[in-house]
């Protein structure tokens, strides 16, 4: 398995049906501003790949100072079970290693009607060396929780990514809970 930095027509394409399909639209960010923002070096769209190049899954980063935001990691639905996730986001780590590496999780603990879900990818990330910091955010209406792998990260660092990467319009959607 591999990570691929998205440049072949056919990779965005894989990369942008899987997006859409996985995330939901109020946590999408428009797939042409994340495309402007890798052309300026502040996104990465990274193509998960099996060795013959078949596409798995994806994972959008946005990189800031010493930290790096995994904005969105899916596995495509037909490769799921597979040990995939668990796989690929070891290569994160490694990648940016020595980097501060955080995530964003909806709040597992809010009665919501994807609550086992919730529960299941709180699990995941807490599996695979992930820990929860202590706060919770609103992120455009959505309660988060914000997991590293191992270094603090306080909620002004975290809210700066957005501050500094994107426009205000983002950033000001933003805001510490608890």
């Amino acid at each position: 398995m591999k990570l691929t930095n998205c440049a072949a027509e056919t990779q965005f394409a894989n990369l942008e049906r899987l997006y859409i399909e996985a995330f939901p639209k109020a946590e999408r960010k428009p797939f042409s501003l994340m495309a402007q923002k890798s052309q300026e070096g502040i996104m990465e769209l990274l193509a998960i790949e099996g060795e013959d190049g078949s596409f798995l899954g994806l994972a959008i980063t946005v990189l800031h100072k010493d930290m790096v935001l995994l904005d969105y990691f899916a596995v495509s639905p037909a490769m799921r079970g597979q040990n995939i996730g668990s796989r690929a986001l070891g290569l994160l780590q490694e990648r940016y290693s020595g980097k501060r590496f955080l995530l964003e999780i909806e709040d597992a603990d809010e009665d919501a009607p994807n609550r086992q879900e919730r529960i299941r990818r709180k699990a995941f990330y807490l599996r695979n060396n992930m820990t929860v910091m202590p706060y919770y955010v609103n992120l455009f209406g959505i309660q988060m929780q914000v997991l590293t792998n191992g270094p603090k990260i306080s909620f002004e660092e975290y809210h700066e990514i957005y501050r500094e990467s994107f426009a205000e319009k983002i950033s000001s959607n933003i805001t510490l809970i608890r």
